[in-house]
């Protein structure tokens, strides 16, 4: 599949790159997309909720009534959990959210993602750039240049550019990524997607025999 390639001023440079059918045009799969975005928002977690238990609370051990003769069911602490400021029953402890998901399966959600923008015309390669300095105001007029200004967009570079990266990172609806820390959920949250020429081939290269 052949798509053109635009230039940072938003006009068609004539030139076309090759998209691996393979990867850009397969039936997307929404069931794994949604295992491999699952897997991804659980291992944001960070799971260090906590409470304290009864043998965690710090208050007196005295046994606070006697043991028969109340008429009401018997009491060894104030850390018991029926009284206010006892323990908590059964309470959340810190643990892992992360599960295992099958290499084949990560890799067929990032197919069908990347299918889905070339389906919907989401998709947009741009040549590559580089700038000397952090450039927001640069980073803006390339967006307007290309429609993207009021669109929450996904920009994947071929490798790490701090420089793209920081004239990027105040603006809310953009977010910039390399190929390797590319992902399902970052790919189905944007609305537009937008590859560099060597991004394009890096990804073709990174799924070849996949």
């Amino acid at each position: 599949m052949e798509i053109s390639v635009l230039n940072i001023q938003g006009q068609d440079t004539g030139k076309t790159v090759t998209l691996n059918d393979s990867i850009f045009a397969v039936e997307p799969n929404e069931h794994v997309v949604y295992l491999d975005v699952k897997q991804y928002r659980a291992n944001q977690r960070q799971g260090t909720h906590k409470t304290k238990e009864r043998g965690e609370v710090a208050r007196s051990t005295r046994k606070i009534k006697r043991q028969k003769g109340t008429g009401g069911a018997r009491a060894g602490s104030m850390k018991n959990p029926t009284f206010k400021g006892g323990g908590r029953i059964f309470g959340p402890r810190p643990r892992t959210y992360g599960f295992k998901l099958n290499q084949k399966v990560k890799m067929l959600a990032r197919k069908s993602v990347l299918s889905d923008k070339v389906i919907n015309n989401n998709l947009i390669v741009i040549e590559d750039f580089d700038f000397q300095a952090p450039k927001t105001k640069e980073f803006i007029k390339i967006q307007k240049n290309l429609n993207l200004f009021d669109k929450k967009s996904l920009l994947i570079l071929p490798d790490k550019n701090n420089f793209i990266h920081l004239s990027a990172r105040n603006l809310p609806l953009s977010k910039v990524v390399t190929v390797s820390e590319t992902s399902s959920y970052d790919i189905l949250n944007a609305k537009k997607l937008v590859l560099t020429v060597d991004a394009v081939k890096k990804i073709n290269e990174s799924f070849e025999g996949k």
